[in-house]
């Protein structure tokens, strides 16, 4: 949302008579933490009861995928605000007689970690949502764009896994969720740094201790965080291509 403000989408569907809102399965405290610290120039709603996109899925204008945290998985993580887990993301664009000029939704897989990364460029969307709106306006509404214009090649995913195990000092896995005080750029760049430093330290112990004592330690490091490596690989999504929202 912060690149649609800084490229001029959102003033230009103000223009064009308009308006933008971010929804957001977080709850409006953090949705509003967001927009702060994000500076988007537009609103952000929280709807963690998914009221909103029930009223999109129901009247046909947008499916998401949406993760409900089933499970022992949700049980074990105490940041977690979502009464009925988070949806994807997408993009809808409606024109005042309810017609859809422009729709794109998240399919979440380990290619785009989880739903975490790649979402359609501004300047894709707006000159889609344009060539709608050149049709006549009683037209059908747009299909689904499955070949949007991605504004991010993802990294793969085992440095994401890695940077999540960073951001818990690799003692155990932490998200780069919303929080107040303390943005998500800035956790994430202090994690990437981290990891020089802990295989560095790795590379030490081998140099000065005694070979059996570090691969001791190392096979004990090993065992402690392979669970926390396969709670990520089942926290994140990777849905198939025939899968649909349910």
């Amino acid at each position: 949302m912060r690149g649609y403000g800084k490229e001029g989408l959102v003033e230009a569907i103000r223009k064009a008579g308009g308006e933008v809102y971010a929804i957001t399965s977080e709850p409006q405290s953090l949705a509003t933490n967001a927009q702060q610290d994000w500076e988007t120039g537009i609103v952000h709603v929280g709807d963690p009861h998914q009221e909103i996109l029930a009223v999109c899925r129901e009247r046909g204008w947008l499916s998401l995928f949406t993760n409900n945290w089933r499970g022992r998985i949700v049980d074990s993580i105490s940041w977690v605000s979502h009464p009925k887990g988070y949806f994807q993301p997408g993009v809808l664009a409606l024109r005042g007689n309810g017609r859809v000029l422009y729709r794109w939704r998240c399919r979440p897989t380990r290619g785009n970690l989880g739903g975490a990364v790649a979402r359609p460029t501004p300047g894709h969307v707006w000159s889609s949502v344009e060539a709608a709106l050149a049709e006549p306006v009683d037209a059908a509404d747009v299909a689904h764009d499955d070949a949007a214009v991605l504004d991010t090649r993802p990294i793969p995913w085992p440095l994401f896994v890695t940077l999540l195990l960073s951001n818990g000092w690799f003692l155990r896995s932490r998200p780069f969720d919303q929080r107040r005080g303390n943005t998500i750029d800035r956790r994430q760049r202090n994690a990437l740094i981290r990891i020089p430093f802990f295989l560095a330290a790795w590379v030490a112990a081998f140099a000065v201790l005694p070979v059996w004592a570090s691969s001791l330690a190392l096979a004990g490091w090993v065992a402690w965080i392979t669970p926390e490596v396969r709670r990520i690989n089942a926290l994140f999504q990777n849905v198939g291509p025939n899968e649909e929202p349910a």
